[in-house]
């Protein structure tokens, strides 16, 4: 069961949802917000959105990584809050929050703290980023050492130079065809990777930004840095 304590409703325009998980959070995670975007803490995310100063437009989870004080602090500072029962539910508290911001047709999501010591819920939130392809939506994972994005099918990505120097490319399908790379340092043409093999992995740009085409099948690209 879910119980809402709406305070006011979210705006009907796409904005870029930025989703904030209890996994790995810094100062790394507060200089990505931009202005206009719509901030959705997940838990014990939704407390760090709080204790640093910040207006979460929604608040969902079981919230049982915060204390009773903590929780009635992220109740006050929210513009909505949704809480459900920690034993019946279906869905991860990412996972909840990832359908409540599909359903406000955003113009991206980005997903922070969502990869930490639990190796369970950091894959299974990188299958988020299938979710939201086939929703139409683009979404990134972003922690303090790691950028990950998902390629489609006749969807060229663009991959920009940023603080992650190295850029990888993971199959997570068991197959991916196609693979054009444009740019990059090792460059492929209509090439294929099956899962199990190390090909993609440490890449670098040659500058400001390289493009990857695939023809079938679903690609990661991680771009990270020690």
């Amino acid at each position: 069961m879910t119980t809402d304590f709406t305070k006011h409703p979210p705006s009907g325009a796409a904005r870029r949802a930025v989703i904030f998980s209890g996994g790995e959070l810094g100062a790394w995670a507060l200089a990505e917000i931009q202005p206009g975007d719509r901030l959705i803490g997940a838990d014990h995310g939704a407390w760090f959105l709080v204790e640093n100063g910040q207006t979460p437009d929604l608040s969902i989870g079981d919230f049982d990584s915060v204390s009773g004080t903590e929780l009635r602090l992220i109740e006050e500072a929210s513009r909505s809050m949704e809480a459900c029962d920690p034993i019946d539910k279906d869905y991860t508290d990412t996972e909840m929050a990832v359908e409540r911001a599909l359903a406000d047709s955003p113009s991206s999501i980005t997903l922070l703290g969502v990869l930490g010591t639990r190796f369970d819920h950091s894959l299974a939130n990188v299958h988020l980023l299938v979710k939201c392809a086939e929703r139409g939506v683009s979404c990134r994972i972003v922690d303090a050492h790691n950028e990950v994005t998902l390629v489609q099918p006749g969807r060229p990505l663009t991959v920009t130079k940023n603080r992650f120097a190295n850029v990888s490319l993971l199959p997570l399908t068991p197959q991916v065809t196609g693979i054009t790379l444009s740019g990059f340092l090792y460059p492929l043409e209509e090439a294929t990777l099956t899962m199990g093999q190390s090909l993609g992995i440490s890449n670098v740009l040659n500058g400001d930004e390289g493009t990857v085409r695939t023809a079938a099948g679903l690609l990661l690209i991680i771009q990270s840095v020690d």
